[in-house]
């Protein structure tokens, strides 16, 4: 009896804007996130980004809910804001959004996540990394299952899919085909095909990102616009089409 290959990874590449969005669908993405701000891991684009993805997107794409950095307990206003966010995602016409509430104990924040999901209606609802940042992933996976959520990004409760394997291993077991593990992490193609084989994972994610120098001529050192690093504010954080279609390469050559 010969072995049998697992099936092609789906591959999501996390992206920030339009530019970010065309070169992931352009170096072979099956799925896009599109946030805003990756430096504070991705919040909520703005809608006029959202309209010239949908005019522009050849793959579908999710849109992040997340209305700030920092943590993921909200307060009521900012989940208010969540919720009106989604309705009108879902009222342009996206595939899909990724949004996440935590309790102060750390637990999946049940009654919100519901919420968020009924008011989705349609649209694919992924829980982002607020995910890792709970105190028993068994538990939030559950709890996430209960909410009616489809999809989980999670690294296995670590910095890197690497380090977090065994969790994502056991996930994928533990979820049974009821929710989606989608697995991240600073995949990447030295790393992705190994991570796997050894978890199952249907759906991997990465970003694949590199520093461009800004093309600005003129630089004022006496202003800085909120950062610390003056220089950080002369640094394009880009999508690297070629790091896409090798890390993709990578994971279907296992």
């Amino acid at each position: 009896m010969t072995d049998q290959k697992q099936p092609l990874p789906l591959i999501e590449v996390c992206v920030e804007g339009i530019d970010g969005l065309i070169a992931a669908q352009e170096a072979g993405a099956d799925r896009v996130e599109l946030c805003a701000s990756l430096l504070e891991g991705g919040i909520t684009p703005s809608f006029g980004t959202v309209r010239e993805a949908l005019a522009l997107a050849s793959v579908p794409f999710h849109v992040i809910v997340r209305p700030r950095g920092g943590d993921f307990l909200y307060s009521e206003a900012e989940y208010r804001s969540m919720l009106a966010d989604v309705e009108a995602l879902r009222d342009l016409g996206v595939a899909g959004v990724v949004v996440g509430c935590l309790s102060a104990d750390g637990t999946i924040d049940e009654e919100r996540m519901a919420e968020l999901a009924r008011r989705a209606g349609p649209l694919n609802v992924t829980c982002h990394r607020a995910f890792d940042m709970t105190r028993d992933p068994a538990e939030a996976l559950e709890a996430l299952i209960r909410c009616g959520i489809g999809r989980v990004l999670t690294s296995g409760q670590r910095d890197t899919a690497v380090e977090g394997a065994a969790l994502l291993s056991e996930l994928v077991v533990q979820a049974a085909g009821r929710i989606i593990i989608l697995g991240c992490g600073d995949l990447d193609p030295s790393n992705i095909a190994t991570v796997r084989k050894q978890t199952g994972l249907a759906e991997m994610h990465f970003a694949a990102l590199r520093d461009v120098p800004s093309t600005m001529t003129y630089r004022n050192p006496d202003v800085g616009m909120g950062g610390t690093d003056l220089d950080r504010e002369y640094r394009n954080t880009l999508t690297d089409p070629a790091l896409v279609a090798a890390t993709i390469a990578a994971a279907r050559a296992a």
